[in-house]
């Protein structure tokens, strides 16, 4: 993977390219930032330049033997850890290793919910499990085969089960010679401190709008104001505006729920409310979960909305329209209870609680709050 080859992000390939050029790599990097930013693919670029034998114009050759394995993900000093879930086998990241490589080199931009879905997790938490830190040490712990640095990258680390976190800091802190970590986090919050503390920490952020639109109306080929529209709702993450495109039909649908019981709460309409009950509640639970983010979401931006300030805005046209006129209901004296209320909505559903019973518990509680 080649830097080239990366959305925007310039000033980080710069940091990186000079952490290189000037023999200062570190020991252990901490690339951390939002979803759809393009960290990984960074992270793989930069041990790729690393490991190039002709390094030229700011970039790796692409065309190097070192390049060629890196292409296809199998260069023998190149090493990953990533969430997985429990087998009757085995929890080695190395048994998952052919789903990983497919998933990187179909489309280096997916989030954990989008990889779990690869592995069949069958709603299961990734997680790393304990007996991964001797693998990773095993690994680190042998001589280069060919490069003159051996990469180990850990996708999502605040996805590190306690045990293996501690058991690594040793290794993280007093690692090999020429040996290269870079963590990829999009919640620093949930790692130890202890594990940051040893890191160089780079913050990659949201990608320009321009350069967003541009990327998805090259890869979608869709008109400037399709593009732009797309580019302005993702707010910098690409793998949001990704399934915006690709899920169209489904945001429709959320927004559809979302005006119904909006409008049957409001005017107690206790057979509309039922109906739309009955309506999510067969929507499974994936869906359910996804409606009540899209349901906060909009919450969010209709009380946004009321500030006038359209830049602050990140909505569809139809979406805007109707809170053109939805939006004086949400106000500082409802937003939190209303997102309060779908927060635990979706930490029920999530906890398996009878779905028709917390839709319509939901919509009883949507009449007060709106009235005010």
């Amino acid at each position: 993977m080649l830097f080239k080859d990366i959305y925007g992000q310039e000033s980080v390939k710069q940091i990186l390219r000079l952490s290189v050029e000037e023999n200062r790599v570190p020991h252990a990097i901490l690339l951390s930032g939002s979803p759809g930013t393009g960290k990984l693919p960074l992270a793989i670029a930069f041990a790729q330049y690393i490991c190039c034998e002709h390094r030229h114009d700011g970039d790796a050759c692409g065309e190097c033997p070192s390049c060629v394995k890196f292409n296809k993900l199998v260069h023998p000093d190149l090493h990953f850890v990533f969430p997985i879930t429990r087998s009757s086998e085995s929890v080695l990241c190395d048994n998952f290793l052919p789903q990983w490589r497919k998933m990187v080199l179909d489309n280096p931009y997916f989030n954990l919910d989008q990889w779990m879905s690869q592995v069949d997790s069958d709603n299961k938490q990734g997680i790393i499990y304990a007996n991964e830190s001797d693998s990773i040490s095993h690994k680190l712990n042998q001589k280069t085969y060919e490069a003159e640095y051996k990469t180990m990258i850990i996708w999502m680390p605040e996805r590190l089960h306690e045990v293996c976190a501690n058991k690594i800091l040793k290794i993280l802190e007093e690692p090999p010679a020429k040996t290269l970590f870079i963590l990829v986090s999009e919640n620093t919050e949930r790692l130890l401190t202890t594990i940051v503390s040893r890191t160089q920490r780079i913050f990659v952020p949201p990608l320009d709008e321009s350069v967003l639109a541009a990327a998805v109306a090259s890869r979608y080929s869709l008109s400037e104001t399709e593009s732009k529209e797309v580019a302005h709702i993702a707010n910098g993450n690409f793998i949001m505006a990704e399934e915006i495109v690709q899920t169209s039909d489904e945001n429709k649908e959320y927004f559809e729920l979302f005006v119904r019981v909006m409008r049957d709460s409001y005017c107690r309409n206790a057979k509309g409310m039922k109906t739309w009950t009955d309506v999510v509640a067969k929507l499974g639970r994936k869906r359910q979960i996804s409606f009540l983010s899209y349901a906060q979401r909009m919450i969010r931006e209709n009380f946004i909305f009321n500030l006038k300030n359209d830049s602050l805005n990140y909505m569809t046209r139809f979406e805007n329209d109707f809170s053109a006129r939805f939006s004086p209901f949400v106000n500082e004296k409802n937003i939190f209870g209303l997102l309060s209320e779908l927060e635990s909505a979706e930490r029920h559903i999530e906890q398996n609680v009878q779905a028709k019973l917390v839709f319509f518990d939901l919509a009883l509680k949507l009449i007060m709050l709106l009235k005010r």
